[in-house]
C-alpha cells in the first residue's frame, strides 16, 4: 500500500438508502424488527439495506442504532481491506467492525479499537458470525490516548461524520470530524506517529483540496 494513502467514499451507499423512504408499517411487522428499528422507525431505510451492510446479516449480525448509519457496506469494506493488505493493521474506530471483519480476511492481526463498549460488543458478535475473531485484537479506549502505545503496518481511520446529516452539505471539510479532538487533520498528523501508511475514509463531498 502507498504511503499516506487516502480513502475517499466516491461510493453511493447512502443515494441507495435514500429510496428507501419512510413509511407507515403494519404493527405486527414492526414488532418482528431489531429493537432499534422499532423504537426509530426512520431506520427503516438501512433495514431494507441489511445484506448490502452484512451478507451474513441473518447469521446473527448486531448493530445499534447509530451502527445502522454508520456501518461500511460489505462490498466497500473489503475493497478497501484489499487495498490494505498486510501483517498488522489497527482500525482505530471500529464501530460494529464492518471494516475490521474484512481486514481479518485479509490480513495476518487486526487490533479493533473503539472508546464505546457497547460498540466492542457488537464487534465481537460479529467477528464471531464471520469466523475470524481468532485474528482480532479488540481494545476498549479512546485511540487519541493509545497512539503513543501503538505500532503497525497499517493504520484505518473511520472516525464519525456526525451522522446522516454530513451528506446535505454541500461540501464537506476534514476538520468537522472529531472537532472536540482537533479535527480530521489533527488525527491524520497524530497517526503519522504510528505509520505513514494511513487509509482515512472520507465522506465523497469532502473538499477537494483537502
Amino acid at each position: 500500500m502507498g504511503s499516506d494513502g487516502i480513502l475517499k467514499n466516491k461510493h453511493k451507499r447512502r443515494r441507495e438508502f435514500k429510496k428507501y423512504k419512510r413509511k407507515e408499517l403494519d404493527p405486527k411487522i414492526l414488532k418482528t424488527l431489531p429493537n432499534e428499528i422499532q423504537k426509530d422507525p426512520s431506520l427503516l431505510k438501512y433495514w431494507h439495506c441489511r445484506y448490502r451492510l452484512f451478507k451474513k446479516f441473518d447469521q446473527g449480525i448486531k448493530l445499534d442504532k447509530e451502527s445502522w448509519y454508520s456501518v461500511t457496506p460489505e462490498v466497500i469494506s473489503r475493497m478497501i481491506a484489499k487495498r490494505c493488505t498486510c501483517d498488522l493493521i489497527i482500525d482505530g474506530f471500529c464501530g460494529a467492525g464492518g471494516n475490521t471483519i474484512q481486514f481479518a480476511l485479509t490480513c495476518k492481526k487486526v487490533i479493533a479499537i473503539d472508546i464505546d463498549p457497547k460498540k466492542i460488543e457488537l464487534a465481537r458478535n460479529n467477528a464471531k458470525v464471520y469466523g475470524v475473531s481468532d485474528r482480532i485484537e479488540f481494545i476498549i479506549g479512546d485511540y487519541y490516548a493509545l497512539v503513543p502505545t501503538l505500532k503497525a503496518d497499517v493504520v484505518f481511520l473511520s472516525p464519525p461524520w456526525g451522522g446522516p446529516s454530513y451528506s446535505k452539505k454541500k461540501t464537506f471539510n476534514i476538520d468537522d470530524i472529531m472537532q472536540s479532538y482537533g479535527g480530521g487533520k489533527y488525527l491524520y498528523e497524530l497517526t503519522r506517529q504510528i505509520t505513514t501508511n494511513i487509509a482515512f475514509f472520507l465522506p465523497r463531498n469532502i473538499e477537494d483540496n483537502q
